[in-house]
């Protein structure tokens, strides 16, 4: 049997050489997204809102009556994962699905009073976020733009 001199046995790779998990990146993103959901998930409770459905009405909050696809390309997601979330959100009656008169193969979306309604309870939930990062406010819209530029430039490269 011939040895490779060039190539360690892999009890030989040096601990540091292995990734680990606290100096990952995506771990530190991974774990701060699900203490935020899990946040969200507490006072969203008291709206009746799951996390993606607030992402949905925040959208049709700022403009109401979109298409499917306008949604989707707001909250990056594809209609085939938007589509049950919306039915869902339909029986809530916090919105209405219908066929575009011009476009049948289009479905706008709107607000139900109901739906619309909720913007102002939501609007409660800001200050109360803040509060939790312990940061200021000039520290969370840093934050928020360096990860805005961090998620351009992951889209740009896959």
């Amino acid at each position: 049997m011939v040895m490779d001199t060039k190539t360690p046995p892999a009890a030989a790779v040096a601990p540091a050489a292995v990734p680990q998990l606290d100096g990952q990146l995506c771990f530190a993103l991974y774990s701060t997204s699900l203490a935020m959901s899990k946040l969200y998930r507490k006072l969203l409770r008291g709206l009746g809102l799951t996390y993606s459905q607030y992402l949905v009405m925040m959208v049709l909050w700022e403009k109401n009556e979109l298409t499917v696809s306008e949604v989707g390309e707001r909250l990056f997601l594809d209609s085939a994962t938007l589509t049950p979330l919306l039915k869902r959100m339909e029986q809530a009656e916090l919105l209405t699905r219908t066929r575009a008169a011009n476009d049948e193969r289009q479905v706008i979306i709107s607000l139900t009073p109901h739906g619309d309604a909720l913007r102002h309870e939501a609007a409660k939930l800001p200050p109360s976020i803040l509060q939790a990062t312990r940061c200021t406010l000039d520290e969370v819209v840093g934050m928020k733009q360096q990860l805005d530029a961090l998620r351009t430039s992951l889209m740009s490269a896959s």
